[in-house]
């Protein structure tokens, strides 16, 4: 029997096998950061060399990275933190493409007063630095825009959108846990105020992740009841998972440049297979250049995603259809309605997103294993 092939990294990238090694040695009694001891002083060391591990890939210092769960407690945090005290008449701006625990969020505040504006994407997803600056007003306290979306790939001009907003602008938060390591990151340059990470997108552990906030930003925590993260974030830290976020991180950032051109290749070489077996087949988001290099979504006329998902799954390769499911039906994704998609094409997205492990040879596997769910498809729809 064939081996799998694992092709959904933006859910969930394997585990690196450093980053096991590393993670090992914390998982027995390694003490409490917070503890005087030699075995609490260890503990400390570890999650503070992770913390600039975990700064150094987005080029921010290191004190100001506050540990959490993952990148939507971030997000949670990013927002609602902001949000915690605010006017009556105060205002979001974000797009109608973000994660959901952004958009959940902000329904969530407004059920306080928060007013959110949801702003829309072209066909390709993308998101217009002038619509952003015509959203905000006086009474914006916060603008939070991914930098690339998870589902189709689409990677928004932040820099123009920050650089838009001039100097007297609202805070300005970005969801980059799909991004980190798939693109080069620098808060600073990007004008950037809060940013969200998840480890388990890098080949880290699941379970932890981290807010960048930049000097200077107050944020209200949401767990109380402990001076650990610069009291933004109570709690004992999982020291093994930081540690194993922190190894991530630093692979992730060493590899960065090769890993890059890896995934585009990959890319061009599956779009190519796939469009020369498939004439009709769709590409959802923009080419190369403007996407994540190891993201593509298509859709198939006349095929639904959850179909061939799980075609492809009994063929041996694991992919996704991006979109959230309810009772066991399958939704429409709300990015691809967002992009101008009706409710059918919205349901037939297919996510396929690998990684710098990735294979040629994987590649055309799911090249070889889609025109035949494809057939299979069709052929029951035509009996």
């Amino acid at each position: 029997m064939s081996a799998r092939v694992y092709l959904d990294h933006n859910a969930g990238a394997p585990l690196h096998p450093a980053v096991r090694d590393a993670m090992l040695a914390y998982l027995g009694p390694a003490g409490n950061p917070s503890s005087p001891h030699r075995e609490g002083a260890r503990a400390r060391s570890a999650v503070e060399q992770a913390r600039a591990q975990v700064a150094a890939l987005i080029g921010a210092a290191a004190a100001e990275i506050v540990f959490t769960s993952g990148a939507t407690e971030a997000n949670n945090l990013a927002l609602r933190g902001v949000f915690s005290h605010v006017l009556p008449d105060a205002t979001l701006v974000t797009s109608a493409i973000e994660h959901a625990s952004i958009l959940a969020t902000a329904r969530a505040l407004g059920e306080r007063g928060v007013s959110t504006t949801l702003l829309p994407v072209d066909h390709e997803g993308q998101l217009d630095p002038a619509a952003v600056r015509a959203a905000c007003s006086s009474r914006t306290r916060l603008v939070s825009v991914a930098l690339a979306n998870g589902e189709v790939g689409t990677v928004v001009p932040l820099g123009s959108i920050v650089a838009s907003l001039g100097t007297a602008r609202p805070l300005v938060h970005t969801d980059a846990a799909q991004a980190a390591g798939r693109l080069p990151i620098a808060v600073r340059e990007l004008g950037l105020d809060l940013l969200s990470l998840s480890s388990h997108k890098l080949g880290g552990p699941a379970g932890v992740g981290a807010l960048w906030a930049r000097r200077g930003v107050s944020l209200t925590p949401l767990v109380t009841g402990g001076p650990q993260e610069r009291g933004v974030r109570a709690g004992t830290e999982n020291v093994a998972g930081i540690v194993g976020f922190g190894v991530a991180a630093e692979i992730a950032g060493r590899d960065l440049e090769r890993s890059v051109t890896h995934m585009q290749r990959l890319g061009d070489i599956l779009w190519e297979l796939l469009r020369t077996r498939l004439p009709d087949i769709v590409r959802n988001g923009p080419g190369s250049g403007q996407r994540l290099p190891n993201t593509l979504n298509v859709t198939v006329p006349g095929c639904a995603g959850e179909s061939l998902l799980l075609l492809l799954d009994l063929a041996g390769v694991a992919v996704s259809t991006g979109s959230a499911c309810a009772a066991g039906a399958p939704e429409p994704s709300h990015v691809l309605l967002a992009m101008g998609r009706d409710s059918e094409t919205a349901r037939a997205g297919l996510r396929i997103s690998f990684g710098p492990a990735t294979t040629v040879g994987e590649i055309e596997r799911v090249a070889d294993a889609l025109p035949a769910a494809v057939r299979q498809v069709r052929a029951g729809a035509a009996a």
